[in-house]
Formats: C-alpha cells, sequence, structure tokens
C-alpha cells in the first residue's frame, strides 16, 4: 500500500507544475484522498459489504465534491486534477496513467442493469466539463477536449471534440477542420432550427391568407 501511495504522489508530481512538494500533495490534493479512499471502499464493495462502502464513498463526496462509486475499477496512478464535480459510475473502468479534469462525469445512459457506464484505456486524458455517457470503450492514449460530450466509442490515439463529440485528430494526423476553440454551439444550431421552422411555418400562413380570385 505504501509503495501505491508513493506512486500516485509520484505522478501527481509529475503532470501538475502546482505541486510543490510530496508533502503537498498528500495532504492538499482531494483527488488523492478521493483515489486513496475508493481503494479502501472497493474491497469492502467486493466482499458485499455495500453500505460500508457507499459510506466511505458519500464522506469522500463531502469532503472533496468527487464522487466514486465503490463498485468502480480503477487501475494505477489515475491522477483527478482539481477535481470538485468529478463524478465515476458503478461500473466504470479506468485503466492505467488516466487523467481526469474537474466536472468529468463516467455516466450512464438510464438502463438499470448490467454494464452501463464507460471503459476509459489507458493514458487517456479528459478535459474539464466533458461527459462520457454509455457502456463503450475509449481507446488507449485518447484525448477528450473539455466540454465534449462523448455518447459513441473512440478509437486509440485520437483527440475528440464537440457536443456530441467527433474524431478530429488520429495517429497524430488532423482529419477535420475543428478544433477545441471552435467546437459548435448546439444551442445556437437549436435555435437556428427552430427560427427556420418558425419561417416555413409564416411562408404557408401567408399563402393560405392569399385571397381566392
Amino acid at each position: 500500500m505504501f509503495d501505491r501511495l508513493k506512486e500516485d504522489i509520484s505522478c501527481i508530481k509529475e503532470r501538475d507544475p502546482a505541486a510543490a512538494s510530496s508533502a503537498m500533495v498528500l495532504f492538499l490534493y482531494p483527488g488523492l484522498r478521493a483515489v486513496r479512499a475508493h481503494r479502501i471502499a472497493h474491497r469492502f464493495y467486493e466482499k458485499g459489504h455495500f453500505f460500508i462502502a457507499r459510506c466511505i464513498s458519500q464522506r469522500v463526496v463531502r469532503k472533496t465534491g468527487i464522487e466514486i462509486h465503490p463498485g468502480a475499477k480503477i487501475g494505477r496512478r489515475l491522477f483527478i486534477d482539481h477535481g470538485v464535480g468529478v463524478v465515476i459510475g458503478e461500473t466504470a473502468e479506468i485503466g492505467d496513467d488516466v487523467t481526469l479534469y474537474q466536472g468529468v462525469t463516467l455516466g450512464g445512459t438510464g438502463k438499470h442493469t448490467g454494464k452501463r457506464h464507460p471503459t476509459i484505456g489507458n493514458n487517456v486524458m479528459i478535459g474539464a466539463g466533458a461527459k462520457v455517457l454509455g457502456p463503450f470503450k475509449v481507446g488507449d492514449n485518447s484525448r477528450i477536449a473539455a466540454g465534449s460530450v462523448v455518447l459513441n466509442e473512440i478509437p486509440s490515439n485520437t483527440t475528440c471534440v464537440g457536443s456530441p463529440a467527433r474524431v478530429v485528430r488520429k495517429d497524430g494526423i488532423r482529419v477535420s477542420d475543428m478544433d477545441q476553440i471552435h467546437i459548435p454551439d448546439p444551442v445556437k444550431q437549436e435555435i437556428d432550427r427552430i427560427e427556420k421552422m418558425i419561417e416555413e411555418l409564416c411562408k404557408q400562413e401567408r399563402r393560405l391568407d392569399v385571397p381566392k380570385g
């Protein structure tokens, strides 16, 4: 357990330039606290002690703002940066060397049984506010831009952005002209659709109002 803690602290110091010391990471980083508590809760969960497991996880939510269901399976060296608002569902699986930023959700889509949360591969980065929803896989070495909504499987070695998310780079080669700054605004798209519909209705109304000769 001590070796695993040293490994967690080391990976955070490597990925976060603001981590000035091991002591700072150990005592002041909520992401590390949440991951450590999850390991304990997960052991209780695997032994069928669901109430105790949830008590541990809910206590951590109150302390850190990070909610990891004790049933989730988490690999080594997970770094949750800042962490407030992170939610990881019961059947989520996370590989090694994954980085999650604040507001990330690894959630379900309404199914009540079975696998309903995503599987995240190794060395994946998920940006702030991104939502990954459903029982599919996000491939190794992938990057999900901040604010993206991922509803389908993401191949390995890709970068995806947008809502819904789409792949814009694969194996380091751009496959789309869209970037993280110029993500289509889904609200604007919906407003444009409604305006077009209203315009068509107005045209139909004018045709009906034309007096017959």
